[in-house]
């Protein structure tokens, strides 16, 4: 890889990736990122090695000169939660549907050959059957699944019309270093591991027997790697996950034997818009990216603990 971009590169999964990038030997990684839910510091250890511009993906006319001569985009720009959608719909709805399609646009405009979509799992809904795959009729239940899914039929009207090869990226719940706890719309396993780390109960939405495919960061960044380069993945949609599922009772049980902690978790309310179990059917992305995950949830927890630990004892990164 010669030139790349990534759109949301100072948030969790998009800052991961551009580390992956640099160690893949890109010559030059452009970041984009308007810094509504991304952190600078995210990129600390490799801003030296990276162009960053602080631009909104929905700008089509600033993404179009950074765009030009690059190889491949990685749009994981996005407000990626199901409850904020449903709460707040209007800016999810501007940023993950408008602006994926000014990515797509500026892209097919500035001849970039290949955009690598971040689209979600959401997409799947609540059906029973498991594992999902990936011809299953969707069934979005939130704001957040729907745009999601509005990405995905843009990134196969862009490859069928205008020529720019999309591949999209149904993510399941990824999770790892760099995970912002402090919203309460982050994801489960850094509300939990903070929770741990604070020796306070973690809140549990529901009965904490809904499960979900916990996939570890550094799985997902292997799998974009492997989908801009595979020959015939343009306009397909592949899931990104590893096939196993854990509930949130199991999943805390295991982080308080890690963190050498016994407290009882709170249980509220479920939470709108969420489904009750998830897991992914990874055959296709292994069968034709040649992707196989690599880390077990236990072996992806321990780094992440191990990474939050650290993070809080230099003071330097949780709030």
């Amino acid at each position: 890889m010669t030139k790349v971009v990534v759109t949301g590169g100072a948030g969790f999964i998009g800052s991961a990736l551009v580390r992956g990038l640099l160690r893949e030997g890109a010559g030059r990684v452009i970041v984009i990122d308007n810094l509504l839910t991304g952190f600078l510091e995210n990129l600390d250890e490799v801003r030296a090695q990276i162009e960053f511009h602080q631009v909104d993906v929905r700008d089509q006319a600033a993404l179009l000169p950074l765009f030009r001569d690059a190889g491949y985009v990685f749009h994981q720009a996005a407000i990626p939660s199901v409850p904020r959608s449903i709460h707040d719909p209007e800016p999810s709805h501007d940023i993950n549907i408008n602006g994926t399609f000014a990515v797509f646009r500026a892209a097919q405009r500035a001849g970039v050959r290949r955009v690598i979509y971040a689209a979600s799992s959401s997409a799947y809904g609540d059906t029973e059957t498991l594992p999902k795959t990936e011809t299953m009729t969707p069934h979005p239940r939130s704001p957040y699944a729907l745009q999601k899914l509005v990405g995905e039929y843009y990134a196969s009207v862009f490859t069928r019309c205008f020529g720019l090869e999309v591949v999209a990226l149904r993510y399941f719940n990824v999770y790892g270093p760099r995970q912002h706890p402090s919203s309460p719309y982050s994801g489960v396993l850094s509300l939990f591991i903070k929770a741990a780390l604070e020796g306070r109960p973690p809140t549990i939405y529901g009965d904490g027997e809904q499960s979900r495919d916990f996939t570890f960061v550094e799985d997902v960044v292997a799998l974009n790697l492997k989908a801009a380069r595979a020959p015939d993945a343009a306009g397909k949609v592949y899931n990104g996950g590893n096939g196993c599922r854990i509930t949130l009772n199991e999943a805390w049980g295991l982080l308080q034997r890690l963190a050498g902690v016994s407290i009882a978790p709170v249980y509220g309310p479920p939470r709108e818009g969420d489904v009750r179990h998830s897991q992914a059917d990874p055959t296709l992305a292994e069968r034709e990216l040649g992707h196989r995950p690599c880390y077990s949830f236990e072996e992806g927890l321990r780094e992440t603990l191990a990474w939050f630990r650290d993070a809080a004892g230099r003071a330097a990164w949780l709030p």
